[in-house]
This record gives C-alpha cells, sequence and structure tokens, in this order.
C-alpha cells in the first residue's frame, strides 16, 4: 500500500526529527541538553490545574462539547480581548471559535480557504506548518522573506502583482518565531490595507502575545479599526501559561474567516473536552502579576543565553518577546552544520534555521526551555569546546 502522493512533497516535521536525534543520542548515553522544542518546562500553574480537577468531576463536562465552544469560554474570550488589546464589539456568536491549540486552526484555515491554483503569502522562516498546510490543499505557496535590515517584517511592495491577486491567505506571526522580530500597529494598518486591496484572509498567528519582556506588550491586528473586516488572529494558551499538552486555544475576529474555519473543523473534530474549556477561563483570569512571575523564568533564562552568546563573541541583542533567542552561525558554517557540531561536541540540540525556510540559512534558534543551571552547562560546553563566533 503505498501513501498518498502529497506526501512525497512533505519533509519530516521538523521538531519530530529534533525528539528522533534527541532519543539516538540518548540512546548512547550522552547528556542532551535539549532546546530545541518550545515546550515549557515548568508547571501549569496551580489555580488552572485546580480548574481543572473542579471541572472533571463535574458530569457536565463529560459529553461532547459545541463544536465552537462553549458559551462560557466564547464570552471569556471576548472579555479576555476586550481587557487585554482594547477590541470591543466582539460578538461570541460568529467571530469566536474554541480550537485545539492552534496548530489544528492553522492547518484547517488552509483546508477551508485554499485550493488548486491559490497562492498563500507565508512569511520565510517561518512556523514550518504553513508550507506543509498550503501542499496539504493543493495550493502554491509564495515566501515572503524576513529579513535583518528590515527589522524582520515582510516587504508587501516584493509581492508580484499576479501572485497577490491569486493569493488566498496571508500569514504573519508578531510576535515571530523563531526571528524574535515585533510588529507595530502601524504596520498591521499596512497589513490591513493590502488585504482588502487584494481580498486576501490575514491570519495573525499570535501565540506569544503574552510571551514579552521589559514591559513590552505586543498588540492585536484586530486593533486595527476595520481589521475585523479581513483578519482573524489565533490565540493558544500553550505556551503563556505552560499548557502546551492541554491543546486549546481560539480563533478571533472575520465572522467570515470564522465561518469557513468552523465548516471544516465540525467536520473533521468534535471540539475541546468541556473541562479543558474551563481551565482556560481559569488561565483568562491570571492577573497580571501571576503572569508576570511566569514571565520573569523566561526573561532570566534569555538573559542568561544572550550574555554567554556576547561573552563567545557574539553581537545578539536580547529579544523583548517570545520563547526563542535567533542567532547568527559563525563564518565558515551553514545552519545545518553548526546545529550538528554543538550536537556532536557539545551534546546541544537547537533546530537550524534553514528548518524554517531558506531566509533562514545562516542562524539557528535556541528555546528557553530548560532550567537556568542547563542553559550555564550549554554556554560552558561551547567554550570549553572553543565554540566562538568571532
Amino acid at each position: 500500500m503505498q501513501f498518498a502522493k502529497r506526501l512525497e512533497k512533505i519533509p519530516p516535521y521538523l521538531f519530530a526529527e529534533i525528539d528522533r536525534k534527541r532519543d539516538e543520542m540518548v540512546s548512547k548515553g550522552v547528556d542532551i541538553i535539549n532546546m530545541g522544542v518550545g515546550d515549557p518546562d515548568k508547571p501549569t500553574p496551580q489555580p488552572i490545574v485546580q480548574a481543572m480537577h473542579e471541572a472533571i468531576d463535574d458530569s457536565f463536562t463529560h459529553n461532547y462539547p459545541p463544536y465552537q465552544g462553549t458559551k462560557e469560554f466564547r464570552e471569556a474570550v471576548v472579555q479576555w480581548m476586550e481587557r487585554r488589546f482594547g477590541v470591543t464589539g466582539l460578538d461570541p456568536n460568529t467571530e469566536v471559535v474554541s480550537s485545539i491549540g492552534s496548530k489544528e486552526a492553522i492547518h484547517n484555515t488552509f483546508l477551508a480557504f485554499v485550493e488548486s491554483g491559490d497562492y498563500t503569502l507565508i512569511p520565510d522562516p517561518g512556523y514550518p506548518v504553513y508550507r506543509t498546510s498550503t501542499i496539504f490543499a493543493g495550493g502554491e505557496y509564495y515566501r515572503m522573506p524576513l529579513l535583518p535590515e528590515a527589522n524582520f517584517l515582510p516587504d508587501l511592495a516584493a509581492i508580484p502583482e499576479e501572485i497577490a491577486r491569486k493569493a488566498k491567505l496571508l500569514w504573519i506571526n508578531y510576535p515571530n518565531n523563531p526571528t524574535g522580530g515585533l510588529a507595530t500597529l502601524e504596520f498591521f494598518e499596512e497589513l490591513v490595507a493590502y488585504c482588502k486591496k487584494y481580498d486576501i484572509l490575514l491570519c495573525h498567528d499570535h501565540a506569544y502575545s503574552e510571551m514579552a519582556y521589559d514591559g513590552y506588550k505586543p498588540p492585536s491586528v484586530l486593533q486595527v479599526p476595520g481589521a475585523k473586516d479581513i483578519a482573524i488572529e489565533f490565540h493558544s494558551l500553550s505556551k503563556s501559561y505552560n499548557m502546551t499538552g492541554w491543546r486549546v486555544g481560539f480563533v478571533v475576529g472575520s465572522s467570515h474567516g470564522i465561518k469557513g474555519l468552523g465548516q471544516v473543523k465540525t467536520n473533521v473534530d468534535s471540539g475541546v473536552f468541556k473541562a479543558v474549556q474551563k481551565a482556560a477561563i481559569a488561565a483568562y483570569s491570571t492577573t497580571e502579576a501571576q503572569l508576570q512571575a511566569v514571565m520573569s523564568v523566561y526573561q532570566k533564562r534569555r538573559d542568561i543565553i544572550v550574555q554567554g552568546l556576547q561573552s563567545l563573541g557574539w553581537d545578539i541583542e536580547a529579544p523583548k518577546a517570545t520563547l526563542y533567542v535567533w542567532a547568527k552561525v559563525p563564518q565558515g558554517y551553514n545552519s545545518t552544520e553548526f546545529v550538528t557540531l554543538l550536537l556532536d561536541k557539545c551534546g546541544i540540540i537547537v533546530p537550524p534555521g534553514n528548518g524554517y525556510g531558506e531566509s533562514g540559512e545562516g542562524f539557528f534558534r535556541i528555546a528557553l526551555t530548560v532550567a537556568d543551571e542547563r542553559m550555564h552547562e550549554a554556554i560552558k560546553r561551547m567554550k570549553d569546546a572553543g565554540i566562538r563566533y568571532s
């Protein structure tokens, strides 16, 4: 029995490969420091866990959930969007849908809007799912390079007119994975105007909306007047609340976008366990002080890595957001060669920048998901191995 031909176009998933390499090295007795995957290592905050315990004991949660999410969940989303971003007037019935984290909703949006002959406009480097889901949907993707000299923002003027007219979706992700790049409301305004001009659904993957430091507060694209006509925004509780395994989030914005996504979802999944939705509601009630206590852990780790790399010759600034540090590889190496060197010489796993797209060549990404002492150990191993940027 042969696989479908579409699988021939799909490379092995980057993070599955990282897991495979980790297991292989561990089996050889290597003490691995795995900074490859953005999976928070701290437990989910106790109030959220407690809400889950209570919800499990309530038989109301034991049957099928509403496909779009419970009314209570969707109303909590609307309240959170207003409280966090000042976005008002969202309709919980037509402009909000629950999601099983972000990944499934991102993929299903492609199935809802993209078919043969259509283009998607995707950031490069970017979350690999943007590319693979375009292929699964039968479309073609156009890479929007994110370059350091442009502050990791796409150049809309560089997109050919004929591509723009065939495009169905334009994807952005700020704060950006993997680069840590940031976007302003002014840039979001440009994106909204561009997508309205070409009748493109603007999709903002906002998975790192709360993963910010030094007082920075990432904006929502829905803060732009009129954005709701053309944009949907994807939120996940995975990173901000240490809930990667819980698989819960939401999509909010354009009623047309939500309707299309919802039509796919009702046919391919049965919604989010109601007890998990109850826990998510508790997460939305997290105070600013409680959230900052979580963020302070990652901010300290960021500083350990950035200062450590600086001590080894890297000219690098501390990112103001995300769970990652995006750094150049030393001269004389490409991305794959350098991360292989780190694995072989230091027992350190990090993904190569080219795993996120062609424009990621020359970089590697460090996830801030191991304890402080392991990060210090990683820097020490690099120093002992004679690895320097310059």
